[in-house]
């Protein structure tokens, strides 16, 4: 006959936990798609903002750009477009996290017997499924436009995993910051970190035709490598001229991606577990 101690290892045991780390992570993936239906304008928003951006520099303002070599800019701009709207993405993470934290859900889930780690991390698989489908769109309307990746469908793939990558790991920035605000409105504000975050990179213009000061920033910019090693991989142009780190892109694209989440998922986690009840 089994002793308590042995029905307590049973129920309480490693694969036990892991099964129901699991079970609660699906449950808050469901739970925020159930929410993202219920609200059909956010979901316009989200899925317009990237086509708004493509339509803008392509037309706008790509006449009137330059990136050498006799490139198009639109083989230049496109995938950094790509990778902007990705890194852009934990700006809408940290403000669904405040407003889910500010109405007292967060609280709820505390009081719950679930996984501590199931709130953040079904919170990251639900924004990278909702990244996925941005880019879907965003790559669709880029071939509407004339875009075409040159590379063969191993290096597209890769060019499309890079970016994900990017996207995943920047979730748990904003995760991290969605539990730092005090409410919804200060979290909106963060457009001010993530329109730099954007703007200055290789995204629209080579860090060779900026000024020194700018181009350094530029260049160690997580986005700029991304965009630049997705540029190789599609066989679209590339800039040069900037040094180590631009020569060494396709690194880099994996190298920041892991150490920010290296960074910023544990903090993710502990903040979560030191909300006030």
């Amino acid at each position: 006959m089994s002793t308590a101690a042995e029905v307590k290892a049973v129920v309480d045991g490693p694969e036990r936990r892991v099964y129901w780390a699991v079970a609660d992570c699906l449950t808050i993936v469901r739970t925020d798609f159930i929410s993202r239906l219920r609200y059909p304008s956010a979901i316009a928003w989200q899925l317009g903002t990237p086509v708004m951006f493509v339509l803008l520099f392509v037309y706008v303002f790509g006449s009137a750009m330059e990136v050498g070599g006799g490139a198009d800019y639109e083989d230049y701009a496109l995938p950094g477009m790509f990778a902007m709207t990705m890194a852009n993405g934990f700006m809408g993470t940290a403000v669904v996290v405040a407003a889910t934290k500010e109405r007292g859900v967060m609280d709820r889930y505390r009081s719950m017997p679930m996984a501590p780690s199931a709130v953040v991390s079904g919170r990251g698989i639900a924004d990278v499924i909702g990244a996925a489908v941005d880019l879907a769109v965003l790559a669709t309307i880029a071939l509407a436009v004339g875009w075409r990746p040159d590379g063969n469908p191993l290096e597209t793939l890769s060019a499309f995993a890079l970016l994900i990558l990017l996207r995943s790991a920047l979730i748990w920035v904003g995760v991290c910051l969605g539990l730092l605000m005090p409410n919804q409105e200060a979290a909106g504000n963060l457009f001010a970190v993530a329109f730099p975050l954007g703007m200055i990179s290789s995204v629209f213009t080579p860090p060779a035709m900026m000024p020194d000061w700018l181009a350094a920033i530029a260049l160690w910019n997580p986005v700029s490598s991304t965009a630049n090693a997705i540029r190789d991989l599609f066989g679209n142009p590339v800039p040069g001229g900037g040094g180590w780190v631009e020569e060494h892109a396709m690194l880099m694209a994996v190298v920041w991606p892991v150490a920010l989440t290296a960074v910023f998922l544990p903090l993710a986690v502990r903040r979560f577990q030191r909300l006030s009840s």
